[in-house]
């Protein structure tokens, strides 16, 4: 019987909004409208009724009733992302625990080739040195946010976007770059579930 790690809600690393607005914005060179998603990062948004006034830009809504049968879906479709967030409201419940549900498939799915990574610290000069290099403008190793390289298999940070969408919108909400569909006056007395 093969045994599973254990990952907890207490062990699941935090993403702050800056650290993921930072990874958006090396991701896309020059054209954050680009109809085209990010090739490195996915976002999970899991919030269900809660799903108005707007959403992290080329976000995957998968709201959290529909998590029996999407996490395997999203297992598949995700495989070749190097970072997967996710996030509901606040990223108290439903975020995190999907974050858990969608480590724990992985490894089942995908058996003992499946690497999560799950460690403190955002791993964003990871994410953006490898943009650079995608780009052809790798720089100064000693660069700010710049993190060790790992070889190895094919390995997947999970992390939860801190503060959910409530913490985003507070900061990015107007960024038409980073969310779309923002409704301000839905927000103006804050998060109201």
């Amino acid at each position: 019987m093969r045994r599973m790690a254990m990952h907890t809600v207490a062990t699941l690393p935090r993403l702050s909004s800056t650290e993921l607005s930072q990874i958006l914005l090396s991701n896309t060179s020059s054209n954050l409208d680009a109809s085209t998603p990010p090739s490195k990062i996915a976002i999970v948004d899991v919030r269900d009724d809660d799903h108005i006034g707007g959403h992290i830009r080329h976000s995957i809504h998968a709201p959290s009733h529909t998590l029996d049968h999407k996490i395997p879906e999203l297992v598949r479709k995700l495989q070749d992302k190097e970072t997967v967030v996710f996030h509901c409201a606040l990223s108290q419940q439903r975020g995190p625990s999907a974050a858990l549900r969608y480590i724990r498939e992985r490894e089942r799915l995908l058996g003992p080739n499946a690497k999560t990574k799950m460690q403190s610290g955002s791993g964003v000069g990871e994410v953006m040195r490898k943009n650079k290099e995608l780009e052809g403008k790798v720089e100064d190793k000693d660069a700010e946010w710049e993190d060790v390289e790992e070889e190895g298999g094919k390995e997947q940070r999970v992390y939860v976007l801190d503060r959910g969408f409530v913490g985003w919108q507070e900061r990015y909400g107007e960024d038409s770059r980073l969310t779309e569909g923002y409704r301000k006056e839905i927000w103006k007395d804050g998060y109201w579930m």
